[in-house]
Parts: structure tokens; C-alpha cells; sequence
């Protein structure tokens, strides 16, 4: 008599029914240790806990080794690799073409703050409906580890050389010229940017996220303030991010201490618990007061920095049709002959 064969454990799927692994991507090729591939794991984990269909995101990127990270999470969905710095024109171009979309854009910091800056600051002033997750190390780790434009004064390269250049602060940037949600965060604390990365799919707006990410390669080493240890000695966490999803209980119990709560566009509920400091993300100037007194501190303060919820995103404002503009009629999307017409009697 054949002893009974144990059938294998339930596979654990989300709320749509999906596991795991359809919201993996390939094999990274990037360094062992990279912060780059804990981005890239969260993303995995906060689409997969959310519930969102793959298929409906699109990722873009530019050039550098950030740039590579979208292809190792969310596998079925659309990608598109951009040119160095142009990604922001090509994910609004395609957002505003199909609104259905659900947009993340994973960038680093040569590709914002240096060759795509232009663009970054459009993108910004714009609000366009987008997650834009910066990888940022404050080298460029393609060209073997020069300073990039957001490495901080005084700090070394491997070889010695001291950085005399002040860094550009792309929160400051983005909280100034438009984006409606702008965090901090560091790859190596998981918990929070698994909270904030959640808050980016129920905003409504533009969500610029700079995340420390350490490049182990090229700067890793004493002397640098984009290292493991140099984060884990600076970091400052303004509050504790809690995300309680749309779908979830409203009965979820509010921990003790002082609690902000705000209520999301698709009525998920972003729970912010005061730690040492007692900072208002709504408050616009007191959020860039924060990142100045910080920077004078030699403090690297992380969470949610600024949060504007209701203003209008850019295809709110153009007025731009719901459903995809490939899926429209010719009979839709063509002028008529009298409005032909009328332009060219203008243009006599």
C-alpha cells in the first residue's frame, strides 16, 4: 500500500487573485548588495499587497544603472527605456495618450539632476500623473564613480578626491516648481518605503520619491554620504508611515501618540505618527524649511516631506478624453472639413 501523497501548500494570492510571482521581473545583473534591488523588491511587494493588475503600468527609464531596475519587477507590464534624461517627456507623452495607464518612472540622479533636469523641472511643473522614484547614490556608477550633481560637499570618492560642489536637492526641487507629493526615504528601510511607495499609487498627482540608495561599488566607503553606514548614523525619520488601503477595515485601530491622518484621492487613509519632530506635510514652507535646517544638521530627514491632495494633474487640466486615443474612431479623432477651413481662412 502506497503511502498518501501531501498536496502542496495554497499558493498565497492577493486580492485579485494573483501570486507572486506574476509581479516579478527578470534576474538583476546589477551589483550584489546594490540598494537599487531593495527599490526593485518593494515594488515587487507594494503592487503585489495592493492588488494592482500588472498589465495596467507602464515603467519608463532613461539611462544609468537605475534605469536598468524596471526591468526586474512587474514583468507584464509595458516598459519603455528612454534616452539619457528624456524619460519624463516620453512617460507624459504616453499618460496623457492613455490615461488608463498607471505610470512609474524609475530615474537616477545623473539622469534628473544633471543631463535631464530640463525635463525633470517641465515634468514638475506640470503635475503630471506619475510615480518618479529617483535611485539616487551621488555617483555615476555606469562611468566608474564620478560625483554626480547630488553629492554633498565634502564627501570622498574612493580614490580621495573631496567633492567642492554643492548638491542640487531634488525634494526641494520638486516640492518648489509642482509635484504634489514628495518623500524621502533610504533602500535600506524597508518598512517605510513600502509605506510611502503605497501612498504614490493613491495619490492623484505627481509623486517624486528620492531614495538613498548605496552604490557598493563605488561609494560605500568611510568618507561618503550616500553609504550604508553613513545613512544608518544620519537618517532622521520625521514620523512613523502607516497606509491603510481603500479596501481594508475602517475600524483599524490608530496607534498611540500624536497621529496625522490624511484621506487619499481613492479614499486610502496615510497615517503619519509624530517621532522626534512635529512636522506638517501640508504645510508647503514648512517643508522646505525642514530640508534646509536638515541639510545645515548634516541630518538626512526621511518620510513623507510634502503631500497636496485635490489639486488638478495635467490631464485633469488639458481636459483630455478618459478612454486611449488609439482606440478612438477617425471620425472622433479627425477635424472636420469646415474646421480645416476655418483655420486656414485665419491664416490668410
Amino acid at each position: 500500500m502506497s503511502a498518501a501523497v501531501t498536496p502542496p501548500p495554497p499558493k498565497k494570492v492577493n486580492r485579485i487573485g494573483l501570486d507572486v510571482v506574476g509581479y516579478k521581473g527578470g534576474k538583476t545583473t546589477l551589483c550584489a548588495g546594490c540598494g537599487h534591488n531593495s527599490i526593485s523588491e518593494r515594488m515587487v511587494e507594494v503592487f503585489f499587497e495592493m492588488g494592482i493588475e500588472p498589465w495596467t503600468v507602464a515603467k519608463f527609464s532613461g539611462i544609468g544603472c537605475s534605469s536598468k531596475s524596471p526591468a526586474y519587477f512587474l514583468g507584464m507590464a509595458h516598459g519603455f527605456n528612454a534616452v539619457h534624461g528624456r524619460a519624463p517627456a516620453v512617460a507624459t507623452g504616453a499618460l496623457l495618450a492613455n490615461q488608463t495607464l498607471r505610470g512609474i518612472l524609475v530615474t537616477g540622479d545623473g539622469d534628473t539632476a544633471s543631463i535631464g533636469i530640463g525635463q525633470f523641472i517641465h515634468m514638475l511643473r506640470r503635475n503630471v500623473p506619475l510615480i518618479y522614484i529617483i535611485e539616487n547614490n551621488g555617483v555615476y556608477g555606469l562611468t566608474k564613480g564620478q560625483f554626480s550633481a547630488t553629492a554633498d560637499v565634502g564627501s570622498k570618492q574612493k580614490t580621495g578626491v573631496v567633492n567642492d560642489q554643492p548638491a542640487i536637492d531634488c525634494c526641494l526641487m520638486g516640492i518648489e516648481l509642482g509635484a504634489t507629493l514628495v518623500a524621502r526615504s533610504f533602500s535600506g528601510d524597508k518598512r517605510q518605503l513600502v509605506a510611502i511607495l503605497k501612498a504614490c499609487i493613491a495619490h492623484n498627482g505627481l509623486s517624486v520619491v528620492d531614495v538613498i540608495s548605496p552604490c557598493t561599488t563605488f561609494n560605500d566607503h568611510e568618507g561618503s554620504t550616500k553609504s550604508y553606514s553613513y545613512m544608518k548614523d544620519h537618517d532622521e525619520p520625521l514620523h512613523e508611515v502607516d497606509f491603510v488601503p481603500f479596501y481594508e477595515d475602517i475600524s483599524v485601530e490608530i496607534p498611540e501618540g500624536e497621529v496625522r491622518e490624511v484621506t487619499m484621492h481613492d479614499g486610502s487613509r496615510l497615517r503619519l505618527r509624530k517621532l522626534g519632530r512635529d512636522h506638517d506635510p501640508l504645510d508647503k514652507m514648512g517643508a522646505i524649511r525642514l530640508l534646509h535646517e536638515s541639510e545645515q544638521a548634516g541630518e538626512v530627514a526621511t518620510g513623507i516631506l510634502y503631500l497636496e491632495c485635490g489639486r488638478e494633474n495635467f490631464t485633469e487640466r488639458l481636459g483630455i478624453i478618459e478612454k486611449p486615443l488609439a482606440t478612438l474612431p477617425e471620425s472622433v479623432v479627425r477635424p472636420p472639413r469646415e474646421a480645416l477651413e476655418l483655420v486656414m481662412e485665419e491664416l490668410r
